[in-house]
Order: C-alpha cells, then structure tokens, then sequence
C-alpha cells in the first residue's frame, strides 16, 4: 500500500495544484464584477435636492462652472475633463464640522498625490468673506498641494446652485441673507463622465476608508 501512494504521489500533488487553480479561475469568473452606483436626484434625501431636480431619474451630470481658486486662476469644468475627483463645502472659519472634513481631505490627497486620474475640489459656501487672498491663506496652512486640490470662491447663487442642483449635498439654496452657510459633511465622488458615484460622511474615518476603496473601484472601469 505505501509503495502504491508513493508510486502515485507526484500525480496527486499536480492533480490537487491543477484543481485549486481551475476552482479559483471558475470563481473569479463567476464572481460579479464590483461597479458603483450612478446615483440620480431621485435617489438621494430631498432634502438636500433643489425642488426642480427631485424626480430626475436619469441622465443627470455636474453642471458647467466658473469660479476662483486659492491662486486666482479661473477654474471650470475643463480642469476636471476625463478626471476623477472628490467635491466638498465648506467655509475657512467653520469651527464645526469644517476642521474635520478638511483634515480627511488633507489625508486622501496625500494618499492621490501621485495619481494623475484623481484630483479634489473644495468650495466655500462663505464668499463674501472666502476671497483668494483668504483661501490662499488657509491653503498654505493647511498643506494643500496647488496641482492637486483646489479651493474655489465665486458667485454665491452659482456656488449654491452647484451644491444643490448639481453634487446634491446643500440644505438651503443660499438665499437667507449675507450668513446663509448651510452645507453637508458629504463628500461626493464625481467620475470622467461627470456623474456621481458615491457620497461619504466627511466627518467619519470609516467613510474616508470606503471612499478609498470605491476610487479604486472607480478606477478599475476605465482600465
């Protein structure tokens, strides 16, 4: 019997290797393809939806822009043409949830600091008081890389308009007077095609860590 196993032993060592090889191809290719949502109106808390977009279901894309970074440069739309990005809101003097959010940031843009497929754009919801000398300040302090993140100011209806009707993350329309400040901790994942793929709770480091994970997700459909 033992001259029978080891007559056979170097088959059954290639037999089991070829076996764990063909099982683990069957499951990958029967394992579904993991794919973001692409999220619609519809789909996210009126609340945060201007009432003229609420039940469009489909086809939805961030709208065109002009606005003003931390070094004065006009920044629209085309900056962000065939990027992936990261939106959020927020304003310098913010004590609340403000600091928090931009300390993620700060962390997701060291880790995207060498990917040239991702960028980040942070607007103030403040700019009557958030003009380019005050956000150049607080880019300066807060280690923000020119070439990868950029702060932008502007008109303020253009600016609550986007929040609202294009990345889906604003409370109010800013129209309650000069203090209107009203913005949500999200950040939103905006791919090539300018639609969103996923919102995170900018306060939340489990959240930052989904992020992470869904731009690689994200990335993986444009290989």
């Amino acid at each position: 019997m033992l001259k029978f196993f080891a007559r056979y032993k170097t088959f059954a060592i290639v037999f089991f290797i070829i076996s764990v090889i063909i099982i683990f191809c069957i499951y990958t290719l029967l394992k579904p393809v993991e794919r973001l949502p692409v999220y619609q109106p519809d789909m996210v808390n009126a609340e945060l939806v201007d009432s003229t977009m609420q039940y469009v279901r489909k086809y939805h894309r961030i709208a065109d822009f002009e606005l003003i970074n931390q070094n004065g440069d006009t920044i629209t739309e085309e900056y962000y043409k065939d990027k992936i990005y990261i939106a959020d809101f927020f304003f310098t003097t913010c004590l609340t949830i403000c600091p928090i959010m931009t300390d993620h940031m700060i962390k997701i843009q060291e880790e995207i600091k060498n990917d040239d497929e991702i960028l980040l754009l942070s607007h103030t919801v403040f700019p009557v008081a958030d003009s380019v000398p005050v956000l150049k300040k607080y880019a300066l302090e807060k280690g923000v890389l020119d070439e990868k993140w950029n702060l932008v100011t502007g008109d303020k209806k253009e600016i609550y308009d986007l929040a609202r009707k294009s990345y889906l993350a604003s409370k109010s329309n800013g129209d309650g007077g000069k203090y209107d400040m009203i913005h949500t901790e999200n950040f939103v994942l905006v791919d090539k095609n300018r639609q969103i793929r996923g919102f995170y709770d900018g306060t939340d480091p489990e959240a930052i860590e989904n992020l992470m994970h869904d731009l690689k997700v994200l990335k993986a459909e444009y290989r």
